[in-house]
């Protein structure tokens, strides 16, 4: 089934739409990405200060080994060779996780390359949970060879038949009466995700912990230059991207769709959309009565993943040289549950006297609130005080890590009412829809619409990250081709 002229608008330009715009222009389509920002990227783009790339969204990578499912994906998009990476844990660390309750947990735990050095670390700081701790290192195994083998993409019942999201995996760490220690350990794959270990699908958390125990990664480059990278490939393959083109509103009649009506006033006419943005930022851009009030509902109830607040420090690099692990400082309750963290990255930058000290934690959302009306650049000194403040404390708490950071100089913060102005995603969210067990039925099945001709891929489709992203990107193309057509077609 070749497609030479069909044509298919792509809204939104973040990993989710480029790499489904590569995919659908590699297999005959006439693609157009629509990006409504003056630069391509989304979430995976970095922006500079003082002449120092600052990461949004990807601050490393896993599963990049030959063989393995990024380098899988890497290899089909015809991008591997020309995103320069780094390979993670040559000193034994990947993550460091620095607890908050001494009388509970160790003082930190260090997450390894590798399933037998990530079991022997916990055996050794867990000994008397050995039983356990082989139960689960043997599920992450499993998981691997399933992420590996694709086959999720490969099921012939539906993308989700493999997912065993029935037992949220705190509640299997409850069956297997885990320590509060040995819990907050794994709790903190959930984290990555933006969903508590207590309503978090086994599945996604596994996916998530395996993918960077196979291998973990970091760009040489910056998240504009891997940006750059998909752009030029798509844009090799016949893909054109248009930025600066906000989207008003998607054509619909009789629930077919029929193009794009931009808020310039251009019309562009397609066969096909996808909306590579949240389901519910696609739902507002549909006429009334395009869909069954029962979808329409059902979107609109979504709950979402948290935001950030994020702070980007330049610092002496003599001094805080580059750290080539992630350090995480983790709040716990007494059950080992992570109320909160703190995510921190010393990368080396592209001034050669200067690091740069990346810091991540929860957005604290309702402090945002009274600017909730606003538009970045226009909210005013109160709300630009609130940023300061917090990003003072985050730094000082940082420094009872790194010592007092020599040379330091803020280059920017960021809230989560940027984020939401920046790529559209509801109230700042930082992964998306959120994929708990509660909105298992909720969130299945969300690339398909009612409308014909309407897709949606992105973060929101099968998981956030950039493996789940992709992941979700091809589990879309299968729901356009069908399933016999994406196994004739499609070779991973």
């Amino acid at each position: 089934m070749k497609a030479e002229h069909e044509n298919v608008l792509i809204i939104g330009s973040g990993i989710g739409g480029l790499s489904i715009a590569i995919i659908l222009a590699g297999l005959g389509y006439e693609v157009t990405v629509l990006e409504k920002n003056r630069a391509p990227g989304g979430l995976l783009r970095s922006y500079t200060r003082d002449g120092i790339e600052c990461a949004v969204g990807v601050h490393y990578l896993g599963s990049l080994d030959k063989g393995q499912v990024l380098r899988k994906f890497f290899d089909y998009l015809g991008v591997t060779d020309d995103i320069a990476v780094s390979r993670m844990g040559e000193n034994g660390i990947i993550d460091r996780y620095l607890f908050d309750s001494p009388a509970t947990h160790p003082a930190h735990f260090d997450m390894p390359p590798g399933f037998d050095a990530y079991e022997a670390n916990l055996l050794q700081a867990f000994p008397a949970e050995a039983e356990s701790i082989d139960r689960i290192v043997t599920d992450l195994r499993k998981s691997a060879d399933v992420l590996h083998g694709l086959d999720i993409l490969h099921a012939k019942g539906g993308d989700f038949s493999l997912l065993d999201q029935s037992l949220p995996y705190g509640e299997f760490l409850d069956e297997l009466g885990c320590s509060p220690g040995l819990r907050s350990v794994l709790a903190l794959a959930s984290s990555w995700i933006g969903v508590p270990v207590s309503d978090c699908p086994g599945y996604y958390h596994n996916m998530a912990l395996a993918s960077y125990l196979s291998s973990s990664w970091r760009l040489k480059q910056s998240g504009t230059a891997m940006v750059d990278v998909l752009v030029n490939r798509l844009e090799k393959i016949g893909g054109r991207i248009i930025c600066g083109a906000e989207i008003d509103k998607i054509e619909v009649d009789a629930r077919v769709v029929k193009g794009l009506h931009l808020c310039s006033g251009e019309y562009l006419g397609g066969s096909m959309v996808v909306g590579a943005v949240h389901p519910g930022v696609v739902l507002q851009m549909l006429p009334d009565g395009a869909v069954k009030p029962s979808y329409h509902n059902r979107i609109r109830k979504l709950q979402n993943t948290h935001s950030v607040l994020s702070v980007h420090v330049r610092v002496d690099a003599k001094v805080h040289p580059e750290i080539p692990h992630n350090i995480f400082k983790v709040e716990t309750d007494e059950k080992g549950n992570i109320p909160d963290l703190k995510y921190y990255q010393l990368r080396s930058s592209e001034r050669d006297n200067y690091s740069l000290l990346s810091i991540l934690t929860s957005g604290s959302d309702g402090l945002w609130l009274p600017w909730q009306e606003s538009v970045s650049g226009r909210r005013g000194t109160e709300y630009g005080d609130m940023k300061k403040r917090h990003a003072d404390n985050l730094i000082r708490e940082a420094e009872g890590i790194f010592g007092p950071l020599s040379g330091l100089k803020v280059l920017d913060s960021y809230s989560p009412l940027t984020l939401r102005d920046w790529v559209n995603t509801p109230e700042g969210s930082a992964y998306g829809v959120l994929r708990s067990s509660s909105q298992t039925l909720a969130t299945a099945m969300l690339n398909r619409t009612a409308v014909k001709g309407l897709y949606l891929a992105g973060q929101n489709v099968l998981a956030p990250g950039v493996i789940g992203t992709i992941m979700g990107s091809f589990s879309t193309v299968k729901l356009i081709l069908g399933p016999r057509e994406f196994q004739r077609q499609i070779c991973l």
